[in-house]
């Protein structure tokens, strides 16, 4: 039979290869999405373990997901419904054994007079925190859709990109253009040691500024990972986050229906093996199968190891083989789906609350964050995890039967490595009754209400979606592998050493979290080479 011809193809059904995917169609030419699995979507997946329960397996929020994307490919007009927190809590455990919690709500005012009940110095130092942390994202965010420059190049285009970098940080001013240098070399946990002085709202705050990466909260350049976590939006109100409605797949489903509505085609079950590159140029690739596909143009959304992994090193300069090898994924994630026959009471929460349909969070100070990440060095899963907690289905039934509710908890942080040994099922049990018991100390009633548990180790992490030491950010989120240093110098421009060979993961800038912008630049990317313009 004969092979249907592709102007491009594009590896991994992720968010961004499809984000890719979907310009690439539009813009005239005709597309192939390969996907390993049996389903779309990479780790924006949600799927059914369990009778009639839904679960975002992986990723579980939405926020930083690029409006003009959105927009642009029409993905509401395809479904996709996004619904925001109505609050969150940090639950305190005070000295003589008592609870109470710490609401985060929509309204300034309300978060205003609940901090106040524990420090006025917080209550207004919060508002100043805040203020500085959206200064920092106004002056990343027009960036996030934009190449990194080459600061060794002298091509017009990067000496102007270099320009427009140069304009807008000297625009900042000179007290801010110092205080900008500095954010960005601090840890997390110095950062807020100098606005506010409750150990539970510092933990509160801290905790996502390590999430995905193998750094602890006074490690340098965790304070950009604050700020990573702080700059998405939900219809214009920044920081604002929240669900898609019918779990974080329906972002993948919405994508994909673009996709497939432009005249793209998508197979499952086409895993690659190999690219046939032949004198430094991509000619195809080879399926697990054995299948051949021939083509000239491909966008890998598979993370940098991976798309090197599968290029003969004979083809590549051996100090980009070095560079790839070198790049630092060390998984630190776990993630536990638990079906329950009803909603748990939380110590210090009220009955009925907003604040529990958000984040929750039980870690009680900095240096309980602090020692959770030695255990992670030590090789073993904190005794004491940061853990974020929601239970997505008191704003979205559609993912439960009536009356059921699901919890998701990601923890920080759990090992790829044990120092004990491989993961196995047992060990694995054990650390997702680990989680449980963590969480019960503050939910009194969670064990009776729990009907399932998918146990989700990085090493499943990876399995599952190729994310590699099941890295959620296909690669951590430091200085030295942000921008132009993302994957690696000199290739930063989403294209590869092999003549149409492109790059669109979220190992390219600006780096992880369900954004879509790594696609949508490296698709931009390949229609500059190409001479085309991209069609919204």
């Amino acid at each position: 039979m004969q092979q249907d011809k592709y102007d491009a193809v594009v590896i991994g059904a992720g968010h961004n290869g499809l984000v890719a995917a979907c310009y690439l169609q539009r813009a005239g030419l005709k597309v192939l999405v390969l996907e390993r699995n049996s389903y779309i979507g990479g780790a924006t997946t949600s799927i059914s373990r369990y009778e009639d329960f839904t679960y975002s397996n992986c990723s579980y929020v939405y926020s930083l997901f690029r409006q003009e994307i959105a927009r642009s490919l029409e993905l509401y007009k395809y479904g996709l419904q996004v619904i925001p927190y109505e609050g969150g809590a940090q639950i305190i455990k005070n000295p003589d054994g008592t609870y109470d919690s710490m609401g985060t709500y929509w309204h300034e005012d309300a978060v205003r007079r609940d901090l106040e009940r524990f420090s006025t110095r917080d209550a207004n130092a919060f508002d100043r925190l805040s203020r500085d942390i959206y200064r920092q994202c106004d002056f990343i965010k027009p960036l996030l859709m934009r190449t990194p420059p080459d600061p060794t190049s002298f091509k017009p285009r990067d000496l102007m990109e270099l320009l427009y970098l140069g304009k807008r940080f000297y625009g900042l001013g000179e007290e801010r253009m110092l205080e900008t240098i500095r954010f960005y070399t601090m840890s997390v946990g110095d950062y807020l040691n100098e606005y506010l002085e409750n150990d539970a709202l510092k933990s509160y705050m801290a905790g996502g500024a390590t999430v995905g990466t193998a750094l602890g909260v006074y490690s340098p350049g965790t304070a950009y990972i604050l700020l990573h976590h702080a700059m998405g939006d939900i219809d214009g109100t920044v920081g604002a986050w929240g669900f898609a409605r019918g779990g974080m797949g329906a972002v993948s489903k919405a994508l994909n229906d673009s996709f497939l509505s432009s005249g793209g085609t998508v197979r499952v079950n086409a895993g690659v093996e190999k690219f046939i590159v032949e004198r430094g140029k991509v000619k195809g690739m080879q399926l697990e199968n054995g299948e051949i596909i021939d083509t000239k143009l491909v966008v890998s959304g598979m993370d940098l190891r991976r798309t090197f992994n599968a290029i003969d090193p004979n083809e590549l300069p051996q100090w980009v083989v070095d560079r790839a090898k070198n790049f630092r994924f060390r998984g630190s994630s776990g993630k536990v789906n638990i079906a329950l026959s009803g909603v748990p009471t939380f110590h210090g929460i009220p009955k009925n609350s907003p604040s529990m349909k958000g984040d929750l969070h039980i870690s009680q100070n900095m240096d309980e964050l602090e020692l959770a990440y030695d255990d992670w060095k030590a090789g073993r899963w904190s005794k004491n995890p940061y853990l974020d907690i929601l239970i997505p289905s008191l704003i979205d039934p559609t993912m439960t039967p009536e009356g059921k509710h699901w919890m998701s908890v990601f923890t920080q942080y759990c090992p790829y490595k044990l120092a004990e040994g491989e993961w196995n099922e047992q060990r694995k049990q054990a650390f997702g009754q680990h989680i449980v018991d963590c969480i019960s100390a503050y939910s009194p009633d969670l064990k009776d209400k729990i009907l399932h548990m998918e146990i989700r180790t990085p090493k499943d992490i990876e399995d599952e979606t190729g994310l590699t030491e099941g890295n959620i950010f296909q690669g951590e989120l430091t200085m030295d592998q942000l921008m132009f240093n993302r994957p690696i110098p000199g290739y930063a421009q989403y294209r590869s050493p092999i003549s149409g060979l492109y790059m669109c993961g979220s190992s390219t800038h600006p780096g992880g979290g369900v954004m879509g912008a790594p696609g949508a630049n490296a698709a931009r990317e390949v229609m500059l080479d190409l001479g085309k313009r991209i069609k919204s």
